[in-house]
């Protein structure tokens, strides 16, 4: 970019690497990923900052817009194919998105997450495969290419809101169960510090609660966001018809059809 005279945003390469990489970092690097395997609430918060944060915080960097720049012309037309491609519609909206959270935060309450923290290579596994099924959700959110209809933005919309109740049930359900539902003793020797498995239980059931109706805001802020910009298209497309084209639209408009 720099080679052809353009210029990149400070604050984007800023973003991906302190709030991209960093909090993948900080995450996988820190308190949260030594004790993973060890501790439920350490495990849940875990993954869900890496399905939540990480790829906000790439997406901060507009990656895809970066590549289809830098690019130029090919790496637009291949990012376009890419983003138009039906996998990564389908990954790219709010419907998807709320099933496939809801499921991997409905895995807390079975025993598949004593499985998944307790096998090593498992768990250390989730760590590159969490982020990646973020931001194949994200990233098309965030990409410029991938308008749709203002009817289904509309209800992308809604169903944001919806994931709002979504997420949090399975924290509640984590918090007031007074049974250990991944059935799981405590591995060996503990420090002092350490919580029982139903306190630790109670405590995953806190941070997830949290973390899940926390994330959901930029989510909702992100579809206001490209509501607003596919509104501000389809109003330009619009003042740029002739004449004869409004008068089309407008007999079509009260004939009940549509225009091609």
């Amino acid at each position: 970019m720099r080679a052809e005279g353009q210029r990149w945003p400070l604050r984007r390469t800023i973003g991906f690497f302190v709030l991209g990489l960093g909090s993948y970092a900080v995450i996988e690097l820190g308190f949260l990923g030594v004790w993973s395997n060890e501790l439920r609430w350490a495990f849940t918060t875990r993954i869900a900052l890496l399905i939540f944060v990480v790829p906000a915080g790439v997406a901060a960097g507009a990656p895809l817009e970066l590549f289809r720049r830098a690019g130029g012309e090919r790496a637009e037309a291949v990012l376009e194919r890419a983003l138009a491609s039906r996998l990564v519609r389908l990954g790219g909206n709010a419907m998807v998105a709320t099933i496939v959270i809801a499921a991997v935060f409905c895995l807390f309450l079975t025993p598949v997450a004593g499985v998944l923290r307790t096998t090593p290579w498992v768990n250390e596994g989730l760590g590159l495969l969490v982020p990646i099924v973020g931001m194949g959700m994200v990233l098309p959110m965030s990409a410029f290419g991938t308008m749709r209809t203002s009817l289904f933005i509309a209800i992308e919309f809604l169903l944001a809101f919806f994931e709002l109740l979504i997420d949090a049930i399975p924290g509640i359900l984590l918090r007031l169960n007074d049974t250990v539902v991944d059935s799981v003793s405590t591995l060996g020797a503990t420090p002092g510090w350490w919580p029982s498995p139903l306190h630790d239980q109670h405590l995953a059931g806190d941070f997830l609660w949290f973390i899940g109706e926390a994330a959901d805001v930029p989510i909702l802020v992100l579809l206001l966001i490209r509501w607003m910009r596919h509104d501000r298209s389809e109003a330009k497309a619009f003042d740029e018809l002739d004449d004869d084209a409004h008068e089309q639209l407008m007999r079509a408009h009260l004939r009940g059809g549509g225009v091609g």
